[in-house]
């Protein structure tokens, strides 16, 4: 991968030099896993930080002899950096929702390029800022209907990871359960308000090739910001 599209694909590091670029290139290790597979469990956190080239994980935590989806992330995202910095155990795991492709930095020699790259460093510090403002707006909604709230996580998860198409923004069909655990709803809730909203033509489910394609995106952005 060239620097230029490494930079471009990972919002992260829009702002690193070019050396740092190349430098994290060359320590980077290659990861490819299936879906449904276990990209990094709870005991491996802290180990590296990981940037996610292609494709959809979840990150779950174990809650008694169950697991509860946390949070989707999609390519050009990277995950791995709190538990990096503050060396802290997880109860959390990380599972493939398609077939991935990332590229994982040590823990050394991520801290190193931190300290090298006060630009990196500075943008880390934004990008993570802005991961405590959705958890803040996501605790605001808690009393939000169950329409706003999933239109809200369907919104975010266009704004950060949808590819654009004929058909409007497009992201992966993610399951239902996923989704409502991620939102804080009940998959019945879910499986309705998904219904309504292909019914009104803002979505569409393209279960063959796995794509939500958010066709009236306009419209949900709306609907997520009634709260």
């Amino acid at each position: 991968m060239q620097t230029e599209v490494f930079s471009e694909l990972f919002p992260l590091l829009s702002t690193a030099n070019p050396q740092t670029l190349e430098w994290l290139l060359n320590v980077a290790i290659d990861h490819e896993y299936p879906a449904e597979r276990a990209v990094l469990m709870e005991d491996a956190w802290g180990n590296a930080v990981y940037f996610l080239v292609s494709g959809w994980v979840k990150v779950r935590r174990t809650s008694g002899d169950n697991f509860v989806a946390l949070a989707i992330l999609g390519r050009g995202d990277f995950f791995g950096e709190m538990a990096v910095l503050d060396e802290s155990p997880r109860s959390t795991d990380v599972i493939a929702l398609s077939p991935v492709k990332l590229l994982s930095v040590s823990r050394e020699r991520f801290i190193q390029i931190l300290f090298k790259d006060p630009h990196l460093h500075h943008r880390m510090l934004q990008l993570m800022v802005r991961r405590l403002r959705q958890i803040n707006l996501r605790l605001q909604m808690r009393s939000s209907p169950p329409a706003v709230k999933l239109a809200q996580t369907l919104v975010s998860l266009g704004e950060s990871y949808g590819q654009k198409s004929d058909k409007g923004r497009e992201i992966f069909n993610i399951p239902f359960k996923d989704l409502a655990e991620v939102t804080e709803i009940s998959v019945d809730e879910t499986s309705k308000i998904m219904e309504k909203l292909h019914e009104k033509g803002w979505l569409e489910i393209d279960s063959a090739n796995n794509i939500i394609y958010l066709v009236n995106f306009k419209q949900l952005i709306n609907l997520a910001n009634k709260v």
